[in-house]
């Protein structure tokens, strides 16, 4: 396959949604948000058992989206579990962008055959610079305002500490400027790490300098990139929403029609409408679950405003439909991510030509090193 054509400037960031409305992309970004969406739900309702909540009564109130932010004095121990879960959520996505970076790397360089199995390995080789390129920095930064408190402190010392103060406030002063672009650095380290990582095959330092590196020399040009990259962003995840609400709502004109499935699809697309939405009821006729009360019986549960009731293949039919409409807005929210994944991987490209006139498609990679090692092994053993 021959590299796509690259002109190293803002030309390139519109090739975004065309490169990230891919299978595989999305498909990474949906694994990572379902797995990670699963261990959040499981840490938040175990943190709402601690907090005395019992499951069913749980389930009732939050339904799909938990948080233990919607109760009244929830104890630190209940806080630490549920940030455990938003964590693990956090690093599945970290882990999935520096995936999808590293497709869409391949691709660039023109190997489209470079296949999510890859892609997963290169994560689990670089999962460390993943998670640390970004703490090590923020590690910094805590240092230099631990630095700073100490110093504080020696400054309460009568006579001695105002001398010092004034003495060594030009140390102070650059010290706060270094901590404040070092904050700016962790932001940008948060962006940036996946795409550097899966570019350069940098280790948690490399990335670190590499971080610091782009911030120091293309301020203005990461801002100036990101002011089309985030209407891209929102244009392209509006444009997806709307194909599968359209597709939706076209599945229900057709199939709802009385001399088809009717008042039977109805009650099935309401049900898991209210299951994935209860706020949301698509069709009129079924009771919210969040109006059933206290008393939730099976009963309750299948019934409908009119009196009638839910029969048994119904419901079961609503519950799979509901877990479909539950990926299918996933998938949305992954689209939108893997726009942002290939728009900070190709911004990157761009930021390294610019700044070190170094072509990363140029760049042989390690992919690139063991296949010439090979050829050269099957050459010299046909000799």
């Amino acid at each position: 396959m021959e590299p796509i054509k690259f002109y190293f400037d803002i030309r390139d960031i519109f090739l975004t949604p065309r490169l990230a409305l891919s299978g595989k992309k999305i498909w990474f970004f949906l694994k990572a948000n379902l797995l990670g969406f699963a261990v959040y739900c499981v840490f938040t309702y175990l943190a709402l058992l601690i907090n005395g909540f019992g499951l069913l009564g749980s389930v009732k109130r939050f339904g799909l989206y938990p948080c233990i932010y919607g109760i009244d004095n929830p104890t630190v121990f209940s806080l630490l579990i549920f940030w455990i879960g938003v964590i693990f959520w956090i690093s599945a996505i970290f882990f999935a962008c520096t995936g999808v970076s590293r497709i869409t790397y391949k691709q660039l360089k023109g190997d489209d055959l470079y296949s999510i199995a890859d892609a997963q390995n290169f994560v689990k080789e670089h999962r460390t610079p993943i998670i640390m390129s970004s703490v090590s920095i923020l590690i910094i930064a805590i240092f230099f305002i631990i630095g700073a408190i100490i110093f504080a402190l020696i400054g309460k010392i009568p006579i001695l500490g105002e001398l010092l103060f004034a003495l060594l406030y030009i140390i102070y002063f650059f010290g706060a400027v270094f901590t404040i672009y070092t904050l700016i650095v962790f932001i940008v380290s948060l962006i940036y790490s996946p795409a550097i990582i899966a570019t350069m095959e940098e280790d948690t330092m490399g990335t670190v300098f590499q971080n610091y590196s782009i911030t120091w020399s293309q301020p203005w040009r990461m801002i100036a990139y990101h002011i089309i990259l985030l209407p891209i962003f929102v244009i392209g995840v509006y444009a997806l929403k709307w194909f599968w609400f359209t597709a939706y709502k076209f599945i229900n004109i057709i199939f709802g029609s009385e001399w088809l499935i009717g008042e039977k699809l109805r009650n099935i697309v309401a049900w898991a409408t209210d299951l994935v939405n209860p706020n949301i009821t698509m069709c009129t006729g079924l009771r919210s679950t969040a109006e059933l009360g206290s008393n939730i019986n099976m009963n309750s549960l299948l019934s409908l405003q009119n009196g009638t009731y839910l029969t048994t293949t119904e419901y079961i039919s609503g519950t799979i439909l509901a877990i479909i409409f539950f990926i299918l807005i996933m998938s949305i929210l992954s689209y939108g991510l893997s726009i942002l994944s290939v728009g900070e991987t190709i911004i990157f490209t761009i930021l390294k030509k610019r700044s070190d006139d170094e072509n990363l498609f140029e760049r042989d990679d390690k992919d690139s090193l063991l296949e010439n090692n090979n050829l050269e092994n099957t050459a010299k053993t046909e000799e």
